[in-house]
């Protein structure tokens, strides 16, 4: 059967009617130059900023610069086969990641793609990656410990549920580390972790990823990888898919703690996509912007009302200095988003200090409010006793001769830091961190000999776990909501027992030549 000219022309008028704008000036785009990542496209008039885009060649890429006549467009992926001319389409998608409870215990590259090799990953939705923070009416006041399990920071750096808390310091002095043991202390706490690697060397995420999975943390951790081999845009849009995975967590109600490993290497990934979309530079060669980068980033770690479901996003950001350098541009842009800093200094990490914090420098903004009335009331004291010790001991170097208060305050602050260290992947309970730093408070350990300290906390928080007197104390402590004369009492001489015993064990012990354990103030005052 032939077409009749008439059909044939009520074909065309039909097709031309129905005919849509996808392929108009404003859907499409040509390729003017490409080069370094970075394509600049004419056409697409109505692209959004964030939206993605796909080339001809399959490639997607990313719209970050709208100017009046060319769009900025960032190729996600390899762009040696897109060439000038070649033709460029909406999506008109901006850039999303899937969020959900599918996504623990899996490993994802900044696309969220997995890479752990178990598989797709079943999702109910996406979320766009860049959004603004909550606002002040939707927070709720930061009054719940997150505790770390190193007792060095659960003391005297307390951080709280939706704080924002800085990790810096000089590269290998246990930064990562913290973060690790962080992750590792919410064991059966409710908790979803998300590390996000920046950066970082495909090895070394492979470590962390084989040492979550060893201690049994893999199956609530979320771990997004861009490493130093993927390309800037990649490395830059990776902390954002993983607090918009975090956001929908505490969207739920849940509270989630994610960790920025590191910060300093996404800003030289936007300083790299920034120059090279031509935006100029400002000090030390990084855009105007990067701070409005970060703070977009860290403001949307918070802990909001039940308004808002009531859950929390704990911050770690981690950057890394030069020669100790706390006032250069990037660390101190940071600081002063950050609701306080955990400084790692070379020289206690090299002196075998560890975890090497450095008690001068590090501060918690929240401080005592994220702390129990336990842990409180036992810590009162300790930062101000260890700067007492620092201070006396850059003056003891001048002189030989010291009175007897300035070698107490030497001998007790020496026992202290010793009493500190902690060995990576052995994070404390909050119960094992109230009896070690009783010993301090009450200076329960002045008859131990310093080099007998460590064998000491091992032995007495064993001691607690198998004497059944001893264990009758600890519930009555850990059921308490605070301290009473009698518990204080009661778990005093519980210690002054175990003292009793575990000095017997130290050979060549010789009780005159350390100081006599003090009596409770209250017991002084009656006499």
């Amino acid at each position: 059967m032939s077409l009749e000219p008439n059909d044939l022309s009520a074909i065309i008028k039909a097709q031309i009617k129905h005919f849509n704008e996808d392929i108009s000036k404003q859907e499409i785009g040509r390729v003017i130059t490409v080069g370094d990542g970075i394509a600049l496209v004419s056409g697409l008039s109505n692209v959004e900023y964030g939206e993605l885009v796909k080339f001809e060649s399959g490639v997607i890429g990313m719209a970050l610069n709208l100017e009046e006549d060319l769009v900025g467009i960032v190729v996600m992926g390899d762009d040696r086969n897109i060439v000038e001319n070649s033709t460029v389409y909406r999506t008109k998608q901006v850039i999303s990641t899937p969020v959900g409870n599918h996504l623990s215990g899996r490993v994802l590259d900044a696309l969220a793609n997995p890479i752990d090799g178990k598989g797709p990953i079943q999702y109910e939705y996406t979320r766009p990656i860049f959004k603004i923070a909550p606002g002040v009416m939707t927070r709720k006041e930061v009054n719940q410990p997150l505790e770390t399990g190193i007792l060095a920071i659960d003391a005297m750096i307390p951080i709280g549920k939706g704080q924002r808390e800085l990790i810096i310091g000089d590269r290998q002095t246990g930064k990562t580390a913290i973060a690790i043991d962080a992750i590792l202390n919410q064991k059966g706490r409710n908790v979803y972790c998300i590390y996000v690697a920046v950066g970082q060397k495909n090895s070394t995420i492979a470590q962390i990823v084989d040492q979550l999975a060893k201690h049994d943390a893999l199956k609530y951790t979320t771990i997004i990888s861009a490493s130093a081999s993927d390309s800037a845009p990649l490395q830059y849009i990776a902390p954002y898919t993983g607090i918009t995975i975090a956001e929908e967590w505490m969207a739920r109600g849940k509270d989630v703690l994610i960790i920025y490993d590191d910060l300093s290497k996404h800003a030289v990934a936007y300083r790299t996509l920034s120059l090279l979309l031509r935006r100029p530079p400002g000090r030390e060669a990084y855009p105007g912007d990067v701070f409005y980068i970060h703070s977009q980033l860290l403001e949307r770690a918070a802990r909001v009302n039940s308004d808002y479901g009531g859950g929390s996003i704990t911050a770690l950001p981690i950057i890394e200095t030069q020669a100790e350098d706390i006032a250069a541009y990037i660390p101190t842009n940071v600081i002063s988003i950050t609701d306080g800093q955990i400084f790692t200094k070379e020289a206690l990490f090299n002196s075998g200090q560890r975890p090497a914090i450095d008690i001068g420098y590090s501060v918690s903004r929240v401080g005592s409010a994220a702390q129990t009335k336990l842990t409180k009331k036992v810590v009162s004291s300790l930062k101000l006793e260890l700067a007492q010790y620092n201070e006396m001991l850059a003056f003891a170097q001048f002189g030989s001769d010291l009175d007897q208060a300035t070698r107490t305050v030497l001998d007790h602050g020496a026992k202290v830091y010793e009493l500190l260290k902690q060995p990576q992947y052995s994070p404390y309970s909050s119960i094992e961190q109230i009896i070690i730093l009783f010993c301090t408070k009450y200076r329960l350990i002045n008859v131990i000999p310093k080099e007998q300290i460590l064998k000491y906390k091992t032995d007495i928080l064993n001691y607690f776990r198998t004497n059944p007197n001893a264990i009758n104390t600890l519930r009555a402590v850990s059921e308490a909501n605070d301290w009473t004369n009698e518990l204080v009492e009661k778990l005093y001489n519980e210690i002054i027992s175990f003292n009793e015993l575990f000095v017997k064990t130290i050979p060549l012990y010789n009780k005159d030549l350390y100081q006599p354990v003090p009596e409770l103030p209250w017991k002084v005052c009656k006499k």
